[in-house]
C-alpha cells in the first residue's frame, strides 16, 4: 500500500481526503479540472462533529482566524416572525458535544485545506486536468485526463461532486434527480445592517413551500443569505429555459425571489431586502445509498457528494465529506500500524461499510427535513407544536453531533 493515490475533485471534499491520507503517510496526486484552485458558493455551517474532525487534523487556531461561533440558532415562522423554536450553541454544544458550532464561508475553508495540503511533502496537485476515463489492473489504477496527460496510483478517489465523472464509470450513468426547488444566495456586509438585525446567531424562517436562513461568516463581517423555494431555472426564476442545471452562478432577481416569498413578515423582508446581489442554482441530488457498492468497488471508490450528494436541509454536506475523510484516514494510518497490512481494496471495502449507512441516514434525514421546512396545512401545524411542545430536543441531533463514529476497524 505504499504506491501513490489519486484524488479526483480539488474541493473541499478532495483537499481533505488528501490530507487526511497525507497525514497517515501516503502520497496523493490531486487532479482538478478547473484552471486554479477556488471554491464556489458562500456560507457553511459546520457541526461538532465536523469542528471535530478539523480539530483532530491540527486545525483548530486557523479555523478561530475566520469562523463564527454563533450563539443559538432560532427557528421563526416567515410570515408572522413568531420564534417556533430555539436551540443554544455557542457554550452549550462545546458542553455536550466538547466540539462547537461554527459557520464559516467556503472559501475560507477551502483555503485553509488548500494550505495545509500544499505544506504536505508527499502531495502533488494539478490543474486543467478533468478526469477521462480510468481503468484497472491487477496492482493500480491508470487515470486518463481529456489533456492526455495519464495519472496512476494503488487506488482512485472520486472527489469530483455530484457531477461525478468517476462515479459515472463506476456504477454507469445515472442522472441527477431534481428536487423542484432553487436557492438563491447572497451575502451582505454586517455593517449595512440595522442594529437589530447584527446578532450573533443563525436564523431560519420557516413557510409554506419556502425557508429561508442567514448566519454571519467571516469574523461575523459578512452575513451570508440562502433562500429556498419552489421552481424551476427559466420559469420566473433568472436564466434562460434550458440554462446549466450544474452552475452556481446564474444571475437571479430580487423581484423573483419576493414573488416567490410571498406575503413575509417584515423583519425577514427587511433582510431580503440588504442583499445587493443575488446567484441561483437549482438544487440537485440522488436517492439515498443503498449499500457499500455504492462508496467503493475495488480499487475505486466515491467521498462526499460523488457518493452521497445532499439536499442543504440539515446543513451536512460538506461535514459528511470531512467524516468520509477522516475515516480514510483512521482506516489508513491502523492499517500501517498493522503487521497483517491490508492492500487497497480491502481498505476501501471497509471504508464503505463503515461509512455508507451513516451517509444514507443523513441523506433521508435532509430530504424529510426538506419536507418539514415547507410544509402547509396540517404538516406545519404539527411541525409548531411539536417545536413548542418539545424545544430543544427537536432541534438538536446527539446521533449526528456526536460523530464522526470510529471505525469499528481501528
Amino acid at each position: 500500500m505504499d504506491n501513490k493515490i489519486v484524488v479526483a475533485g480539488g474541493g473541499i471534499g478532495g483537499l481533505a481526503c488528501a490530507l487526511a491520507l497525507a497525514r497517515a503517510g501516503v502520497s496523493v496526486d490531486v487532479i482538478e479540472q478547473a484552471p486554479a484552485f477556488g471554491e464556489v458558493g458562500a456560507g457553511l455551517q459546520l457541526g461538532p462533529n465536523a469542528m471535530r474532525v478539523l480539530s483532530d487534523w491540527g486545525l483548530h487556531d486557523e479555523l478561530h482566524t475566520f469562523a463564527v461561533f454563533p450563539e443559538y440558532l432560532s427557528v421563526r415562522d416567515a410570515h408572522s416572525a413568531y420564534e417556533l423554536g430555539r436551540l443554544r450553541m455557542g457554550a452549550m454544544s462545546r458542553a455536550r458535544y466538547g466540539s462547537p458550532y461554527a459557520t464559516v464561508h467556503r472559501a475560507d475553508l477551502h483555503k485553509l485545506l488548500l494550505h495545509k495540503v500544499q505544506s504536505q511533502p508527499g502531495v502533488q496537485l494539478a490543474l486543467n486536468a478533468r478526469v477521462g476515463s480510468y481503468s484497472e489492473s491487477a496492482h493500480s489504477v491508470h487515470v486518463s485526463t481529456e489533456s492526455g496527460a495519464v495519472f496512476e496510483g494503488g487506488a482512485l478517489l472520486g472527489c469530483d461532486g455530484l457531477w461525478s465523472r468517476v462515479r459515472a464509470q463506476m456504477l454507469g450513468a445515472q442522472p441527477a434527480r431534481a428536487s423542484g426547488h432553487l436557492a438563491y444566495r447572497g451575502m451582505v456586509r454586517i455593517s449595512d445592517l440595522p442594529d437589530h438585525l447584527r446578532q450573533s446567531r443563525v436564523t431560519v424562517w420557516l413557510g409554506p413551500h419556502l425557508h429561508v436562513v442567514h448566519y454571519p461568516v467571516r469574523r461575523g463581517e459578512w452575513l451570508n443569505v440562502v433562500a429556498v423555494v419552489t421552481g424551476v431555472l427559466g420559469q420566473g426564476h433568472g436564466g434562460e429555459v434550458g440554462a446549466d442545471p450544474q452552475s452556481w452562478s446564474h444571475e437571479a432577481h430580487a423581484a423573483d425571489l419576493l414573488r416567490a416569498l410571498g406575503p413575509a413578515s417584515r423583519e425577514l423582508l427587511e433582510v431580503i431586502a440588504t442583499v445587493p446581489q443575488w446567484k441561483l442554482w437549482a438544487l440537485n441530488d440522488r436517492k439515498p445509498m443503498c449499500g457499500p457498492h455504492e462508496h467503493a468497488m475495488g480499487r475505486v471508490a466515491l467521498l462526499g457528494d460523488a457518493a452521497h450528494p445532499l439536499r442543504p436541509y440539515l446543513a451536512q454536506g460538506a461535514a459528511m465529506a470531512l467524516e468520509d475523510a477522516w475515516t480514510l484516514g483512521e482506516l489508513m494510518q491502523a492499517a500501517r500500524e498493522n503487521p497483517n497490512r491490508m492492500d487497497w481494496p480491502e481498505l476501501l471495502l471497509r471504508f464503505a461499510q463503515c461509512r455508507w449507512q451513516r451517509n444514507a441516514r443523513v441523506q433521508r434525514r435532509s430530504e424529510s427535513n426538506g419536507t418539514i421546512f415547507h410544509a402547509a396545512g396540517p404538516l406545519r401545524w404539527a411541525r409548531d407544536l411539536a417545536m413548542a411542545a418539545l424545544g430543544e430536543n427537536v432541534l438538536d441531533k446527539p446521533w449526528l453531533y456526536n460523530g464522526p463514529p470510529s471505525p469499528p476497524y481501528v
